[in-house]
């Protein structure tokens, strides 16, 4: 009987979209069974997000920069 391999290897952060569905952003940061909290997030403007349409997108790079600015003022 073969089994299937499952892996739990890390989403590549090294070049990631400009922008991403923020249900996808959960997923991505491996956060997808708590949406909710991904929402209150965005909901409290705790990242930077835009909706087009009718999906609200989540800022990736605004966000990297945000947290860029943030490490150097530590």
């Amino acid at each position: 009987m073969d089994v299937e391999e499952t892996t739990n290897e890390l989403p590549d952060l090294s070049s990631p979209p400009p922008m991403m569905p923020w249900r996808d952003f959960a997923n991505w940061i491996r956060i997808g069974d708590r949406h909710d909290v991904v929402w209150g997030w965005i909901r409290n403007a705790y990242i930077p997000s835009q909706k087009y349409g009718k999906q609200m997108m989540v800022n990736l790079t605004a966000l990297n920069s945000q947290l860029l600015e943030k490490g150097e003022r530590l």
